[in-house]
């Protein structure tokens, strides 16, 4: 009866943790002596007498690895630390008066190879969240986009030429910002992935759980596809309605629309230079911050 409820009660957090989005984790913990079979209890006790410090990696490496972002790799990992666990308690050379080196040496390669899978695991935590992060934000751009146009449909509004290049070059600077932001955080994540990876915490470097990683890169992509796409806005609107000239529009509005239905290189010029402005606005947050702080000061100025 005891043996039914408890095993009722793991199946029960078992569903639990896998209902909790980014935290399919083991809610009950194993450690390695949790891995030791009864007739090998001794030799576990010699092991960690002879190489303390290749058990205390040994075991903080099996907690991650309980924490793993892909179920299978959590399973795999299980596997390995118990293999490698039970090669060494059933190595006759642990029985010996002095550490042997051959056998420090196989604990040092294998903890190297669970350390390198780990890291892989959590890479793919930081890519899968931030992929389906920039998803996200770019659905959430485009379905305003397409119902904004029904209710125009639907309201009958006509909109003229001036206007309606107005909202095409904010939306060709809008969303080229979005990818610039896009590609601005790829760059930084190739550069520096592993701080992402890692936080402060009592001076020095902790890893951060898998599945926080993957929740905070999902937000993290969301945010950025959005803030790119609100500062390429706010550049679109300050050079073009002329409060900050540091550069000069190559076409302008009524040029495109006087020039429209003629052979004329005012609309590609129009695209293009809107589509580059917007991109550099989301790429380098910097730059495009530092066009917004002078159109404020000379709003300012001006006032």
């Amino acid at each position: 009866m005891g043996d039914k409820n408890g095993g009722s009660r793991r199946d029960w957090r078992k569903r639990v943790c896998e209902t909790i989005e980014g935290a399919d984790t083991d809610l009950d913990p194993q450690g390695l002596t949790d891995l030791v079979e009864p007739e090998l209890r001794d030799a576990y006790v010699q092991f960690g007498r002879s190489f303390p410090e290749q058990q205390l990696h040994l075991q903080s490496l099996y907690g991650e690895a309980q924490r793993a972002f892909e179920e299978k790799t959590r399973q795999s990992l299980r596997t390995t630390v118990q293999r490698v666990l039970r090669n060494v308690l059933r190595d006759q050379r642990l029985g010996g008066p002095e550490p042997d080196k051959y056998l420090a040496a196989y604990l040092e390669r294998e903890i190297l190879r669970i350390r390198v899978r780990l890291d892989q695991d959590g890479e793919l935590a930081v890519n899968r969240g931030l992929n389906s992060g920039f998803v996200l934000g770019m659905v959430l751009l485009i379905v305003p986009l397409l119902v904004g146009e029904k209710l125009l449909v639907l309201c009958d509004v006509s909109l003229k030429c001036t206007d309606r290049w107005s909202l095409l070059g904010a939306l060709v600077c809008g969303g080229a910002g979005a990818f610039g932001a896009v590609l601005s955080v790829l760059t930084r994540l190739r550069n520096s992935g592993d701080q992402l990876m890692r936080r402060p915490a009592n001076g020095s470097k902790e890893a951060v759980p898998p599945g926080q990683q993957a929740r905070a890169m999902r937000r993290g992509g969301v945010h950025r596809v959005f803030l790119g796409w609100l500062l390429a806005i706010a550049v679109y609107l300050l050079l073009g309605s002329g409060l900050v000239t540091v550069i000069e529009v190559p076409a302008d509005i009524t040029d495109v629309c006087a020039a429209e239905g003629r052979a004329d290189s005012a609309g590609t010029a129009f695209w293009g230079f809107w589509g580059a402005i917007g991109f550099l606005a989301g790429f380098n947050e910097r730059w495009a911050y530092g066009l917004v702080g002078r159109g404020a000061t000379s709003r300012k100025g001006s006032g």
